[in-house]
């Protein structure tokens, strides 16, 4: 139920039922986040619990400050990490067979046998989205900021997600991407990009080099999870192109050049995928 613009700030008021008014204001302009499931405008946002913009704002910043909403550089709000991770774990509960638990423990192992930062991605409907990241023990930190969206054309997590993915979804994305860049020839470079995925989806794993940050690699693996899989399958949009199913997951590996040295890359990958498999998630 919408909340009225009249409703205070003042923790103590409703005693009686012992709750606290702002934080329910609060959790009711998170609730229309959850609910409408896209980013939002201010004044949608305001117009959907009946409260002034500018007061609206206020709880908007407090929620991006506890990273349950955040920002986007358009100026409309989305869920934040902390409520996209809760919603990943919800396939498999909190106490049995914990998804971000597990790609945790996965990304620390990898983390100690390569020497490099390893990060967590999970889709949304904007993109994939870093959830986790675990730093390498090195004078030298190329991790991304949980919460950033990766690009689509630039990135191996972008890639490796746009391969799992079917064209109705990608292809918007990926235009906007190139058009935000001003680049030209866009049939042209779907028709590459589209061989690219094609690449991807046989080998079972993306890399690009240097193509975000000069001198730095990466290398990125879906994450397979049997019971995750019969989940997806289940949705109306599972499919994508070439009947694989639309992935949610995926773990990317960075490093230096020498630190992840491309001539090394099957080699390097053997090594990711034998972790993962011991965890089940490949």
């Amino acid at each position: 139920m919408p909340v009225s613009e009249n409703l205070t700030d003042n923790p103590t008021t409703n005693k009686n039922q012992g709750g606290v008014q702002s934080l329910e204001i609060g959790l009711s302009v998170l609730d229309v986040l959850i609910n409408h499931n896209e980013p939002m405008m201010l004044k949608d946002i305001a117009q959907n619990v009946q409260m002034h913009p500018a007061k609206c704002h206020r709880y908007l910043v407090s929620l991006i400050r506890k990273s349950y909403a955040r920002q986007l550089s358009d100026g409309r709000y989305g869920l934040g990490v902390r409520v996209n991770t809760l919603a990943s774990l919800g396939y498999t509960g909190f106490n049995q067979n914990n998804i971000l638990e597990r790609l945790t423990h996965i990304a620390n192992e990898i983390k100690d046998t390569l020497h490099c930062g390893v990060q967590i991605a999970k889709w949304f409907s904007e993109g994939p989205i870093i959830i986790q990241s675990v730093e390498p023990d090195s004078p030298i930190s190329i991790i991304t900021r949980i919460g950033s969206r990766m690009p689509l054309t630039t990135s191996a997590t972008g890639h490796l997600f746009a391969s799992y993915q079917s064209d109705a979804v990608i292809k918007p994305l990926v235009i906007a991407e190139w058009q935000a860049k001003q680049e030209t020839v866009i049939t042209e470079k779907w028709h590459y990009f589209n061989q690219l995925r094609a690449k991807i989806r046989t080998q079972g794993y993306a890399t690009v080099t240097g193509d975000m940050l000069m001198g730095i690699n990466a290398i990125t693996i879906p994450v397979i999870i049997p019971q995750l899989a019969s989940n997806v399958s289940s949705s109306d949009n599972a499919k994508s192109s070439g009947d694989s199913l639309a992935l949610e997951y995926a773990i990317t590996i960075i490093g230096t050049t020498e630190q992840l040295p491309m001539s090394e890359q099957r080699n390097v990958v053997e090594q990711i995928l034998a972790i993962a498999q011991r965890y089940q998630i490949a």
